[in-house]
Order: C-alpha cells, then sequence, then structure tokens
C-alpha cells in the first residue's frame, strides 16, 4: 500500500476517493451526455463497483484516477488522473509497456469552465515529474471531440487510430484515436 498522492491545482484537489463521492459519482455514471461515447450508462451497483476499482488502484501505488473537488465549494465533479493501461489496450493501440493513460470525467453541470484541463495538467506534472514516466497516452472514440480538444491543449499529439478490444466489433464506438505525449515534449513546454 502506497500513500494516496493528493494534486492541487487554483481551482481543484485531486485527491483519493471518499464513501461521499458514491451519489454524485452514481449521477455522473447514469447522465447519458456524460456517458455518451461510452457505450452505455452504468447504474448504480457499476458506478459503486467503478469506484472501488480506482479507489483500490490509488490505494496500492498512490496514484491513479483521482476523485476531483472544487476549492471553493468543496464539491465532488467527477475524476481526473493518469491509469495504468490494460495490457489488451495496449497490445490493440501499440503502447509500449508500462503504458499509463491520462482521462477524465466530469459532470455535465462542470463542462465548460476549463477543469478537465487545469486537473489533467496537474496529473501530467505528478507522471513526468513525480513518477517519471517516459510517455502518458490518451484514448477516446473518434467522434469524442471534446476530449481530442482536451487532449490537443495538453499538446499531445495525435497518434493513430485503433479498435478497442473492449467492444464488439461492429460496435459503433468500437474505432478510437490515440494521443501521445513524451515526458522530453512535456519538459519543453
Amino acid at each position: 500500500m502506497a500513500k494516496p498522492m493528493e494534486l492541487r491545482t487554483d481551482r481543484l484537489l485531486l485527491r483519493q476517493w471518499r464513501e461521499a463521492d458514491r451519489g454524485p459519482f452514481a449521477a455522473l455514471n447514469a447522465d447519458p451526455r456524460v456517458m455518451e461515447h461510452f457505450p452505455s450508462t452504468r447504474s448504480r451497483a457499476e458506478s459503486d463497483a467503478t469506484q472501488d476499482r480506482l479507489a483500490d488502484h490509488i490505494a496500492r501505488h498512490g496514484w491513479g484516477f483521482w476523485a476531483v473537488e472544487t476549492l471553493a465549494r468543496e464539491e465532488f465533479i467527477g475524476f481526473v488522473g493518469i491509469q495504468s493501461l490494460g495490457s489488451d489496450v495496449m497490445l490493440a493501440s501499440g503502447v509500449d509497456s508500462p503504458g499509463v493513460e491520462i482521462g477524465w470525467r466530469l459532470a455535465f453541470a462542470h463542462w465548460g469552465r476549463g477543469y478537465a484541463s487545469e486537473a489533467a495538467r496537474a496529473a501530467l506534472a505528478c507522471g513526468f515529474g513525480d513518477l517519471q514516466l517516459d510517455e502518458i497516452v490518451s484514448l477516446t472514440t473518434l467522434d469524442n471531440h471534446r476530449s481530442q480538444g482536451v487532449m490537443q491543449r495538453l499538446l499531445m499529439r495525435p497518434a493513430g487510430e485503433f479498435d478497442h478490444p473492449g467492444l464488439p466489433a461492429g460496435h459503433p464506438l468500437q474505432r478510437h484515436c490515440l494521443y501521445r505525449l513524451a515526458r522530453t515534449d512535456w519538459s519543453a513546454q
């Protein structure tokens, strides 16, 4: 077990998950606008299981997909962070081991405020600084232009397309794009 890291930005706290996050996280995962680029919304049980997995990853490694809250209101708004990619996704996307992805999912009421980019910059600084990762990747469906916009604001570079192995052949969301950012490029910013 590692001591969970916490990251702060001007407006946000990235922290370990809390029991009080379950309700707002379930609401976020049940929102069709938030889950538009996923195969389906999530039930409360599925959302709780996801939260448990994310919290366990942070407990084991000290870092992961952190719960995000606003500093001004101490309000849970979603998650942002870095996490190890599954070997099936690494193989399908051509990412070398150890593959680490950056990702985010915020409640709809908090879109358009720059929170995803702000928190993601803090996660990148942790990954490239504290963890000394050589590369961090991000992936999403081809039609998820909002997430691709965040990737571009982070100065990540498009690195091709692949079929996500977690989705059946022919599924409308199966085709994904991959973005990459090397530590050397991040350091040069």
